[in-house]
């Protein structure tokens, strides 16, 4: 079987790549595939990297509120590109409300700093596997 291929990624200017980087460990040792962009990316790229890479899902790491600003805009790309991958947020900045509202705008899942570790793969593999 494929092993799912994740895209993690920090965006705009949040520098806070620490918690992306565990995040990226933790799939990988759960038998993921992680491409990591790293700091400092804007939507187009991470939406050409998400086709270039055939990824599975977009994993987003928010530890600072830019994510308000950019998810509109990359949810529209990747419907104008009519690429179907589910993009999951994650990060110390998650409220609940936040969470409600990303969620209504298409994002697939979140996970704010009370989510546990094992939560996150296995909502990973759920999600592509209901793509």
């Amino acid at each position: 079987m494929k092993p799912l291929r994740v895209l993690i990624s920090t965006l705009g200017l949040d520098q806070h790549e620490v918690g992306a980087i565990a995040v990226a460990r933790l799939l990988r040792d759960a038998g993921m595939e992680v491409v990591y962009l790293g700091r400092f990316n804007l939507p187009p790229a991470i939406v050409k990297a998400a086709a270039d890479e055939a990824v599975d899902v977009i994993g987003l790491s928010c530890h600072s509120w830019e994510y308000l600003y950019y998810v509109d805009e990359l949810l529209d790309l990747l419907r104008a590109r009519a690429l179907d991958v589910p993009v999951v947020l994650g990060g110390s900045v998650l409220t609940a409300a936040d969470a409600r509202a990303l969620e209504a705008k298409g994002v697939a899942a979140t996970f704010g700093p009370t989510a546990a570790a094992e939560q996150i793969p296995a909502a990973l593999r759920r999600l592509a596997a209901a793509r």
